[in-house]
């Protein structure tokens, strides 16, 4: 087998794990597809294959609830420092040095997993949400800038607001469609975002569909806090080896 058709393979392999993934636990696909296709390719080449799948299978959370437009406006400032914060984290991500794009990579994985296994639920105060929004938003998009993961600390951020399980669906996905359109946009300004990477991502969509459905069917058979519990444990066992390869 030649070295595109197994690196096709990898990716195609990758995303459908990834895509299980998120089926099961309802996230985790842009985290476990940077994670695994970093190990094969540079982080910024994986960001870019990463854009497809990620935009197609967040839309049905962003329109599966009722409350879009209420979201928007509560959770305005918060895109805004997204879009912003990837701005000012892209260089890393996309600069000459690939280790320390990895080295911040492997840092997240391995501190998301961590705050997984040990965080409990948390609430933030009402007071508190307008001038923590923006900055949660801020800091968000500069590690999906650094390292084209969006997860930290949007997704513990908005669980901490409460919602009802409907709007918090809706809110995930609002905030995971917001940066990944963010992440490609500035991927693009930089010139790292080219016509062969796109239709590279958009075939990786068909792997990451098969894998959520086949996601969908088994969650009712697993334990979710047992496969959340093992999939943090992977994050961290991912994340310390690629700082240590780094």
């Amino acid at each position: 087998m030649s070295d595109v058709a197994t690196i096709a393979l990898l990716v195609g392999v990758t995303f459908a794990a990834a895509g299980f993934v998120k089926g099961v636990a309802g996230l985790g696909l842009p985290t476990v597809a940077m994670g695994l296709l970093s190990l094969i390719m540079a982080p910024a080449a994986a960001a870019t294959l990463l854009v497809a799948p990620s935009l197609l299978t967040n839309f049905w959370q962003l329109f599966s609830g009722p409350r879009l437009g209420m979201l928007v406006r509560r959770l305005a400032t918060m895109m805004l420092g997204v879009l912003a914060g990837t701005a000012l984290g892209i260089n890393i991500l996309t600069g000459s040095s690939a280790a320390l794009a990895s080295a911040a990579l492997g840092a997240i994985l391995a501190l998301y997993g961590v705050f997984g296994l040990t965080v409990r639920s948390f609430a933030v105060p009402p007071r508190w949400e307008p001038w923590l929004s923006p900055v949660v938003g801020l800091v968000t998009g500069a590690i999906t800038g650094a390292t084209g993961i969006f997860a930290i600390p949007a997704v513990p951020y908005l669980h901490s607001l409460d919602l009802p399980k409907d709007e918090l669906i809706q809110a995930l996905g609002l905030s995971f469609t917001v940066s990944t359109i963010g992440l490609a946009a500035a991927l693009a300004v930089l010139g790292k975002y080219e016509l062969a990477a796109a239709g590279s991502s958009l075939l990786a969509v068909v792997p990451a569909l098969l894998g959520m459905h086949l996601g969908r069917l088994v969650r009712d058979k697993l334990s979710p806090e047992v496969f959340r519990r093992w999939f943090f444990v992977g994050l961290v066992a991912l994340g310390l080896y690629m700082l240590l390869r780094a």
